[in-house]
């Protein structure tokens, strides 16, 4: 499973790519941000982050793309870019038809250090090792990527088989009441059952002549 790994982020938005499944080891595919300009207007931020992110897409094709899920925090400007950049990511995924994760920042920490508090030098040496790189991917958005997707594989990788296991057993199910139920063909009475011809009744119930 290939999962691409997104760190939104108007000025920065880390990118991270690795392969692998759960309980066996990961590789890293990519590394790297997509960067635009603080001086840069919004709109043209953003059509640069989708430029980037396209452009990703086309070179790693993953199987799935995890972005952070973008919650509230005192700078309220950063984290409107924050989840614009976000926006983009999942718009960009979603165009093509990969499934896109959310997952918050805790659920990443703990998922790759065991803690959820932990702090972008833990997660960075984490990814290290995890990836077995010879040295900490910089900036720390981009160490940050990477521990998304690390986090998805991990925990996505094992809902995606859940949901795809329970699909099958409802498909089967149904297909297994249609089957046994399809009784419309089998109790077709009203072609046996037509006695108002051959009971050649009057509206009020008596019967009525018949010639002989």
């Amino acid at each position: 499973m290939r999962v691409m790994g997104v760190d939104p982020g108007l000025t920065r938005c880390g990118v991270g790519a690795v392969e692998g499944r759960p309980g066996a080891p990961l590789s890293l595919v990519a590394v790297g941000v997509v960067r635009t300009g603080a001086d840069e207007e919004l709109g043209a931020r953003l059509v640069g982050i989708e430029a980037g992110i396209e452009q990703w897409l086309d070179e790693v094709r993953p199987d799935a793309v995890a972005v952070e899920r973008v919650f509230s925090q005192n700078n309220v400007r950063t984290v409107m870019g924050t989840a614009q950049a976000a926006g983009i990511a999942v718009l960009c995924a979603a165009r093509r038809g990969l499934p896109v994760a959310l997952h918050t920042p805790s659920e990443v920490k703990a998922a790759i250090t065991g803690s959820g508090t932990a702090d972008k030098k833990q997660i960075g040496a984490m990814v290290t090792r995890l990836l077995r790189l010879k040295e900490m991917p910089r900036p720390a958005d981009a160490a940050d990527a990477l521990a998304l997707a690390i986090c998805h594989v991990w925990r996505g990788g094992a809902q995606h088989r859940l949901a795809q296991a329970l699909a099958t057993a409802g498909r089967t199910a149904t297909t297994g009441r249609t089957g046994t139920t399809g009784r419309t063909a089998t109790t077709g009475r009203t072609a046996t059952t037509g006695r108002s011809g051959a009971a050649g009744r009057t509206g009020d119930g008596r019967e009525k002549d018949v010639a002989p």
